[in-house]
């Protein structure tokens, strides 16, 4: 019998419209399921003042297009929706430093993929419309007094956007994909680019790889949850869906291949039910989940209820300074929809053991004066500059699919510390970045209270559990992202990348895609 369609891909963030527009270039059948929804400026909108409107979570009747999932020892932040994670991510476009891929993780797969690799940063800089940031605002400047501090001001600068940071107001033709693509329209320096966009200034990908796939025939399915994946006899894969508000089943598409791209816990996930679950795939490689990582990333925040009035005027991201060689900072502006995290703000303490850290915040909190504060500020987000601070640094943790304490009656990931080097819940660079940048610039540093109390590192930035390999006793792919012992079936997401990268990573996770793209022929 003949496939519905020749490619499905699984989600529709940096790896799956890179793929589906590719693809779909070659004249194949390609057709894209998103579980989440279409987004347009009246959802961001509302998004950007009402956490309820901004929450995914269709469990809870919440239909928006952020959402929050908490394992065992780790906060994972994603997007869901047409576009993936670009729909919320901060539009930060950095390629490592090269000494990242003389790492072991990347290291053993040989000097080609990195060689491979380089020609398509620059593809996926040009599809997503990386500029270099020309304001110099409040926050960038109390940054910039923070790294002289800090001895640091040869490494501050703008970092690259994909945002069109022309004034606001101003409508180009498309300046980006040779007037193929949508009118970009300048920013306006909301600050809310974490909310989404609502004039269409950011770069997101309905607005590049998908909006171009689509005008190539390629089909995008929102609200398709993908359930199972099963193998055909003849070759081939079927694939069994529903919509996850509704729960209401569609018509099972089948394929003569499928990619996965659903991001790290969506990808890992139906690799797990379909190996351990439903037992279509049984095969899958034993390393699955192994070698999990989160860019050894550590959030924290300086709150000063006199800062500037223009604090939140530019981008989420705009500015950044490496604290040493290994660990990268960037200061982040929050929508107002971001108050909620005000209730994450605690003491900030300096302690290595989870434990002693744990009651030394407990210990402290008996003095809640200026956390007390925080929480009744009802302008925190104008109020606040919080820090992501990064390192490449090789550590990493293990998820697994099981009964857990957050999931006691059915299997579902969990995740476990594996080895010495587990991803840090305290980085003293954070706290000693924090703690400068308020001597500098005035203020009160604080922890966030998930890691200070909970051991819980906070991510936006998830990598690997399904990463390339030589073979499938060291990856579940191999270097053309196939899965070992399933023809046809690739995976081409962040669960792909075999180590921390330190920076941002989506301008890694496309060029990846881009490299796949070439080598799947």
């Amino acid at each position: 019998m003949p496939h519905d369609v020749d490619v499905l891909i699984v989600g529709s963030g940096f790896g799956g419209s890179v793929a589906a527009l590719r693809l779909a270039e070659r004249g194949l059948r390609v057709e894209v399921l998103e579980q989440g929804r279409r987004i347009g400026p009246a959802d961001v909108g509302a998004a950007h003042g009402s956490l309820r409107a901004l929450m995914w979570e269709p469990n809870l009747g919440l239909r928006g297009f952020f959402h929050q999932h908490i394992l065992r020892h780790v906060g994972i932040v994603a997007g869901v929706g047409v576009g993936g994670g670009s729909l919320v991510y901060a539009a930060v476009l950095l390629e490592p430093d090269a000494a990242l891929f003389r790492e072991p993780g990347w290291a053993r797969l040989g000097p080609e993929l990195v060689a491979e690799l380089k020609p398509h940063y620059a593809t996926a800089r040009r599809m997503l419309g990386a500029t270099t940031h020309p304001d110099h605002g409040s926050m960038d400047v109390a940054l910039e007094r923070t790294a002289a501090r800090l001895g640091r001001s040869h490494t501050f600068g703008p970092v690259p956007s994909g945002i069109h940071l022309q004034p606001a107001g101003s409508h180009t033709p498309d300046p980006y994909l040779g007037g193929a693509g949508p009118e970009a329209h300048g920013c306006t320096r909301c600050g809310g680019c974490l909310a989404g966009c609502a004039v269409g200034a950011k770069n997101t990908l309905d607005r590049n790889y998908l909006y171009l796939a689509e005008r190539l025939g390629a089909v995008v399915r929102p609200l398709h949850r993908v359930d199972r994946i099963t193998p055909l006899p003849g070759g081939g894969y079927a694939i069994a869906s529903s919509d996850p508000l509704t729960r209401a089943k569609h018509p099972t598409r089948t394929a003569r291949e499928v990619v996965l791209a659903a991001g790290v816990i969506g990808t890992l996930d139906l690799l797990f039910r379909a190996r351990d679950a439903h037992r279509t795939l049984p095969h899958i490689s034993a390393r699955l989940g192994d070698a999990v990582r989160t860019n050894s990333e550590a959030i924290v925040g300086v709150w000063d209820p006199d800062a500037p009035a223009d604090l939140t005027y530019g981008t989420a991201i705009s500015s950044h300074f490496w604290i040493d060689e290994r660990t990268h900072v960037t200061q982040n502006r929050f929508p107002a929809a971001y108050r909620f995290m005000r209730f994450y703000a605690g003491p900030m303490i300096d302690d290595p053991s989870p434990r002693s850290r744990a009651l030394r915040t407990l210990a402290a909190m008996r003095r809640p004066g200026a956390m007390l504060a925080q929480w009744r500020d009802p302008r925190w987000h104008e109020h606040v500059t919080m820090l992501t601070v990064m390192q490449h640094v090789d550590n990493e943790l293990a998820v697994r699919f099981r009964r857990s304490v957050l999931s006691p009656l059915r299997p579902a990931l969990d995740s476990e510390i594996v080895g010495e080097h587990a991803p840090p819940t305290f980085l003293p660079e954070a706290n000693r970045a924090a703690r400068t940048h308020a001597e500098a610039n005035g203020g009160v540093p604080f922890n966030v209270l998930p890691e200070s109390l909970a051991n819980l590192s906070i991510t936006a930035h998830v990598l690997g559990g399904a990463a390339l390999g030589r073979t499938r006793d060291e990856g579940v792919i191999d270097e053309r992202h196939e899965v070992f012992g399933y023809p046809g079936l690739y995976v081409v997401d962040a669960s792909a990348i075999p180590a921390n990268i330190g920076v941002n990573p989506s301008l890694t996770i496309t060029a990846m895609a881009e490299r796949w793209a070439v080598r799947h022929g």
